[in-house]
């Protein structure tokens, strides 16, 4: 805890100084509370009632009561069937007395004193004929003052706070009730005119409400109005990023009449879906413009979003720019490669022999490339001679120059961080346009609170002849049979003429047991739970090869772990049809395009998320035969794992898929730690739940922030913007 000089707002001041140095630091240390502001931001997650007060005479078998009582006897004993201790205490009322049972002794021990007097609220049980409550709710009450300040507020809701296994949920309240006492009034970040405009009441009135509520309409009120500052605060950063984007100077890039576009245009062996031509329009008029393009591409599995992206890089080199496409993994990188210079044959052969004399070349950058082929690529990329250069993160190093680079398309780009992506853009002459790609369906407001410094062009129809997926769910826990029918349609498509793919959720290192993270899902495992480790292809690989329904068959592995010659081998006799089975990890997830490959079972599919699902099962269906996908798992009916993968079975639909994840996962899996390292900013707001708060909060931002970008006439709002950028947080903002 950090003590220094007071501050001017109230809600600035070190907590220290309210409560003390030692105090603080035992209270709140892990808990990220420093200051009066982070307390009062500690908001309560749910609230409890004691009821009446209930003489101990009077108390009824199997009802919950309150009693007000003093500790007579407080004594530990060890239990009889298992080991630790139970504490085993008496009080009485005056009049009678009552037994109360404690688990977790050790951790009461010397908290409940001979004496000491209470609130004390159970479910009346009997034992040996005794009426006692197990494990009540206890409030120590502290002198008449605090018990006529506790049995006043007997009838209001009691907040329950987020604790830790040293800070209980009553030594908050205690710490919340100090600093509520003495609190003056407070800066607003939500400007007056927001207020009324949305029945919103002030900072101060809702920071009493959600932690002294008198009533539930007070927290309901409270909670509103603190998820709409959230919101606010979040869409106005967004908007003066926006702002701050679109001041920034950019090279217009304009396509060349009868040059490359048009070549490669007039060679695509099939007609432009109405979206991809809708949204090349958008990112066609961005790209023409002085300040740079920042644009979010989203779309369904094989909606064609490389190809429009491709459409843009060679708009800027038609203009006589380059274009860096970025991706999180040499497989997909050298996917990318390939397909690009398929797609466009000897368009991507500019200057070389046999190459049209309108084309360019397309260059590739990893790390593993052997020294020869990395001098060749950064040369055709500094020299201008490659017009496209496609590579992993090593197109970040220093060593990596453009003549002139106009586009950055980072692909996947939940996988990339804000600074990753600056430093690409920081190696154009001025700011290059950028292309955002991902193929995880954003809901939408889930579009407007992470990239809302981005607009969105969405993809959501399929180019025709696409041919239809079926999910099945292969339930080995209660149907092992079923495994075995699993290889054998493996082995009858195969017979077919197609190919098939088995994906693990691991490569296979030699762990003997894992220990998962609690389900979080009704019905899911218990924390800690031992499980068997996830099937990996080293392991299922040797199997596979032996099994009797796959002899015969070509079968090959892909992972991670290795040599990228091999990766890159394997993946070339797959994508000729010189293997019919491929063994991998989510290597393949997203890039990999056979359109051969009809079949796929996922091993565990329970340990996926169903984003990644929907993403791996978009590797089969790609070609005119229909597509197979085979979830194989021991979950059991009824629990949250099984029904996201029932859910996964039951739709193709991308975006729907999306929300169920979205549903499925903490908030802060998705907004928060997961993505920046920090805490989460959005403690209140749910952004499937809040969308139209989100809009109105969006809007109310918007046009602050255009009638004041400085926001010197919002200083507390600026502050607030500041607070939300700091180190930890910046990424979690700017994470697409």
């Amino acid at each position: 805890m950090k003590d220094g000089p007071v501050a001017a707002n109230p809600l600035d001041e070190p907590l220290s100084r309210l409560i003390g140095v030692r105090s603080a630091r035992a209270t709140f240390t892990g808990l990220g509370v420093e200051t009066v502001g982070d307390l009062l931001r500690h908001y309560p997650r749910r609230y409890e009632r004691w009821g009446q007060l209930t003489p101990l005479r009077d108390l009824p078998v199997g009802e919950e009561v309150t009693v007000l009582a003093e500790v007579v006897s407080a004594v530990p004993r060890r239990m009889r069937d298992r080991p630790g201790e139970l504490l085993s205490v008496k009080v009485t009322d005056g009049t009678d007395t009552l037994d109360l049972t404690f688990f977790n002794a050790r951790r009461l021990r010397g908290m409940l004193p001979v004496g000491s007097r209470g609130l004390f609220s159970g479910t009346v049980g009997r034992y040996r004929g005794k009426k006692q409550l197990t494990h009540p709710k206890v409030t120590l009450l502290r002198g008449e003052d605090d018990e006529d300040s506790v049995l006043a507020d007997l009838d209001a809701p009691i907040p329950i706070y987020p604790a830790t296994a040293k800070v209980d949920s009553e030594k908050i309240r205690r710490c919340v009730r100090v600093v509520l006492d003495t609190l003056g009034e407070v800066s607003d970040p939500l400007p007056a005119e927001a207020r009324a405009r949305n029945g919103l009441i002030g900072l101060r009135e809702a920071l009493v409400g959600i932690h002294r509520p008198a009533t539930d309409d007070d927290w309901r009120a409270a909670q509103r109005r603190l998820r709409f500052e959230e919101a606010f605060v979040l869409q106005a950063a967004l908007a003066r990023r926006r702002l701050a984007d679109g001041a920034l100077p950019a090279t217009p890039r304009h396509p060349r009449p009868g040059g490359l576009l048009e070549a490669f245009d007039a060679r695509i062996p099939f007609e432009l879906t109405a979206g991809q031509r809708a949204v090349g329009e958008e990112i066609a008029a961005d790209l023409a413009g002085d300040h740079p393009m920042h644009r979010l591409l989203q779309g369904e599995v094989g909606s064609g979003k490389t190809l429009v992206a491709l459409r843009a890089m060679l708009t800027v080199v038609d203009a006589g720019g380059q274009a860096a496409l970025l991706a999180p993994t040499e497989v997909l990188a050298a996917q990318h490669h390939r397909s690009i210079t398929a797609m466009m044959g000897d368009l991507a052969a500019g200057g070389m022999l046999g190459g049209d004399e309108r084309g360019t070349r397309v260059a590739l950058v990893t790390g593993s490339q052997s020294t020869a082929a990395r001098r060749e690529a950064l040369l055709a990329a500094v020299s201008g001679d490659a017009g496209i250069v496609v590579g992993t993160h090593a197109l970040l190093q220093e060593s990596v120059e453009f003549l002139d680079l106009g586009l950055v398309v980072v692909d996947e780009q939940h996988r990339f961080g804000v600074e990753q992506r600056d430093v690409l853009r920081g190696k154009g002459r001025t700011t290059p346009h950028l292309l955002v790609m991902t193929a995880t369906p954003i809901p939408r407001t889930v579009a407007m609170t992470v990239f809302g410094d981005l607009e969105t062009s969405t993809l959501a129809e399929l180019p025709a002849g696409r041919a239809p997926i079926t999910t099945h769910v292969v339930p080995v826990g209660e149907k092992p049979a079923w495994l075995e029918r699993t290889w054998q349609r493996l082995r009858e498509e195969v017979e077919a003429g197609h190919q098939a793919y088995v994906v693990c959720p691991r490569i296979g290192d030699g762990e003997s047991t894992e220990t998962v993270e609690p389900d979080r899902q009704p019905g899911g495992s218990a924390e800690g739970e031992v499980r068997r480790p996830p099937v990996a292809v080293l392991d299922l690989l040797p199997r596979l090869r032996d099994h009797p329904a796959l002899t015969g068959l070509r079968v090959e592995t892909l992972h991670g772990r290795m040599p990228t010659e091999d990766r890159d081998r394997v993946m070339r006799a797959f994508a000729a049809g010189q293997v019919d089975v491929l063994v991998a990890t989510t290597v393949i997830e997203v890039g990999v395009d056979v359109p051969n490959a009809t079949a796929m079972v996922v091993m565990d599919a329970d340990r996926f998320g169903v984003s990644q699902l929907h993403q791996l099962r978009g590797r089969v269906g790609r070609g005119t035969a229909p597509g197979l996908c085979l979830l194989v798992t021991e979950t059991e009916p009824g629990t949250g794992s099984r029904d996201r993968l029932d859910a996964v079975a039951a739709t193709v639909d991308g975006f729907e898929l999306a929300r169920v994840d979205l549903e499925a996962r903490r908030e802060g899996d998705v907004l928060g730690a997961a993505q920046s390292g920090g805490r989460s900013s959005l403690r209140l707001l749910r952004v499937l739940r809040d969308e139209r708060m989100i809009e109105r909060a969006r809007h109310e931002a918007t046009a602050v922030v255009a009638a004041d970008p400085g926001l010197a006439s919002h200083p507390v709002l600026a502050a607030a913007i500041s607070d939300l950028l700091d180190p930890e947080r910046e990424a979690y903002l700017d994470r697409g």
